[in-house]
């Protein structure tokens, strides 16, 4: 009788772990679940450097990509890191058509919304930019669920009237290393040509026939 009640209780073990072991399997199933869900980037394009007039209007340009479609969720904000500041100052957000311009801000009464978010477009325009302005300006765009992002920055210099240089500074880098590297493939070019030449020359030298022909 006692080797029944034995075998019985082992069995009511045996079904109870089986019983413990479901939420485990639930769990399993959860984390796989979340882990096949990919969550796309939203990829924010800025020039890098703006040089402004003072005293001007200046639009901070900022785009942006998503592969998901563009939601009342959608949203934009724009901080402001000063010249030589080690911290950053939100200063606007905009959120389903309406703008939030931060309180007790440099700009104050100076931002206007002037993106388009259907059209990916992010920007806005600070007017009468004064020196007190120059630093860096970061553009920050969620799209859920893409809510993956790095924040464009545009480096903004505020000048004296026109003072603006003929071409920014990138540009004028990017012209500078174009030259020097099509100069150095020319005379590179140059270089092997001669090279092969006098080679030629050298290979054939001492043929009556062939040294007529070469000119020497």
């Amino acid at each position: 009788m006692r080797a029944p009640r034995g075998g019985g209780g082992g069995w009511k073990m045996a079904a109870g772990g089986g019983s413990a072991g479901r939420p485990c399997a639930a769990w399993l199933l959860i984390a796989a679940a979340l882990t096949a869900v990919q969550v796309s980037a939203v990829e924010v394009i800025t020039p890098e450097e703006m040089f402004v007039e003072n005293g001007t209007d200046a639009k901070l340009p900022c785009t942006f990509t998503s592969l998901e479609v563009i939601s009342s969720a959608a949203s934009v904000s724009w901080s402001f890191q000063p010249e030589g500041a080690a911290t950053r100052i939100s200063f606007f957000y905009y959120s389903n058509g309406k703008s939030y311009p931060g309180k007790d801000i440099p700009f104050k009464d100076r931002i206007t919304w002037a993106g388009d978010l259907n059209k990916k477009d992010a920007s806005i325009t600070i007017s009468n930019m004064q020196f007190r302005d120059n630093g860096t300006y970061i553009c920050d765009v969620k799209n859920p669920p893409d809510i993956v992002v790095k924040p464009g920055e545009i480096r903004v210099r505020v000048v004296e009237k026109d003072n603006l240089p003929a071409f920014p500074i990138a540009t004028v880098a990017g012209i500078a290393i174009g030259t020097v590297t099509g100069l150095s493939s020319l005379i590179s070019i140059v270089v092997c040509l001669v090279i092969r030449k006098n080679n030629s020359k050298k290979r054939y030298s001492g043929d009556p026939d062939i040294d007529a022909r070469l000119g020497m």
